[in-house]
């Protein structure tokens, strides 16, 4: 069976074609980011109207790249949720008049899982349970995963999601948005003598997140810069700090979590799980452990709908199916309530 993916949540629109649930015959990702650039962050109505001009040369692209018509397709796998009300719109209603045309079955996927599931389409070896851990702009989020639809929320983020620390830092120190990549590239091999930022634990027993007391931290110790030149040399050791920071909390929590529910494989998604240092400090504290993580290789880390299609088709196997009356949600804690009442 071919799974057409369709991705609208945020600023990319992404159609994919998969193959039995993992080999790719094509992905197009569109991005709005530049548009978006000058206002330092996501503004949902252009977004929508992005995906409105976009979704279908997306898929039309896709098609021609995968060699194939539309009536090849078996199933449609669709973002649902969460994210941007007026972008998952987009996504929906494509999604919805494709399978009404092609009378084919249709899923909705919630996203967030969907970053963890990446993860699976690239290592064959990766089995349930595990624990998945979403490390994104807008969720931080730590799960047990028996199956593609069982699942436990065992912690998420408080306050700031950990990728949206790193933009706002990045916004403190002028670097620009998206933040995360650049402060990645300039804490890169270095190492900070001048800066330490807490960590925030909250508390030991608590798998929880909170990242909005660091990003006040470094705010208080750019004011303290006297001149903009100061402040320009002293960018890399920030950034070094505060990724150091952050990437040991996120290692700790993820670390104490499968151990909690002894599971000995941890599968991380999400634009974050592109960090280098969150890689290199995982990878390593793992190995001590005896736990294995995961990575999805870097075009995967992004928003895509390749991890849309690959669950949307391990769920179509569970036997699940959406009828046209799909709605779509905008938090995560929506879906989490929802799937705990229906297990």
């Amino acid at each position: 069976m071919i799974t057409l993916g369709i991705e609208t949540s945020c600023d990319e629109t992404a159609a994919a074609l998969v193959k039995g649930g993992r080999e790719v015959l094509a992905s197009v990702v569109f991005s709005s980011l530049e548009e978006h650039k000058e206002f330092g962050g996501v503004v949902p109505e252009i977004a929508s109207r992005s995906h409105v001009e976009a979704v279908l040369k997306c898929l039309d692209l896709c098609l021609k790249k995968a060699k194939i018509h539309l009536r090849d397709i078996g199933l449609i796998a669709v973002t649902q949720g969460p994210g941007l009300m007026g972008s998952l719109l987009v996504g929906l209603s494509a999604a919805k008049a494709l399978a009404l045309a092609l009378g084919k079955p249709l899923v909705g996927v919630d996203h967030v899982v969907a970053h963890v599931y990446a993860g699976f389409l690239t290592d064959e070896k990766l089995s349930f349970p595990c624990l998945g851990f979403v490390v994104s702009g807008g969720h931080t989020v730590l799960a047990r995963m028996d199956s593609p639809s069982r699942f436990k929320a065992l912690g998420a983020t408080v306050d700031d999601a950990a990728g949206e620390a790193f933009d706002k830092v990045a916004k403190i120190l002028g670097l620009g948005y998206p933040g995360g990549p650049e402060v990645d590239r300039l804490a890169r091999g270095v190492r900070s003598t001048r800066f330490f930022f807490k960590r925030p634990i909250l508390s030991r027993e608590s798998l929880n997140f909170s990242f909005s007391g660091i990003k006040t931290a470094v705010l208080y110790e750019v004011r303290k810069l006297r001149s903009e030149q100061e402040r320009r040399k002293a960018a890399k050791e920030i950034c070094a700090a505060f990724q150091e920071s952050v990437t040991e909390v996120l290692t700790e929590k993820s670390i104490q979590a499968a151990k909690s529910q002894n599971l000995k494989a941890i599968v991380v998604g999400g634009g974050v799980s592109a960090n280098s240092r969150l890689r290199e400090k995982l990878w390593a504290r793992s190995r001590k452990e005896g736990i294995r993580v995961v990575f999805p290789p870097l075009p995967l880390c992004r928003d895509n709908a390749v991890m849309i299609a690959g669950l949307g088709r391990a769920l179509y196997a569970e036997g699940k199916r959406d009828t046209l009356e799909m709605g779509s949600y905008s938090d995560f804690e929506e879906f989490l309530r929802s799937a705990n009442a229906g297990n």
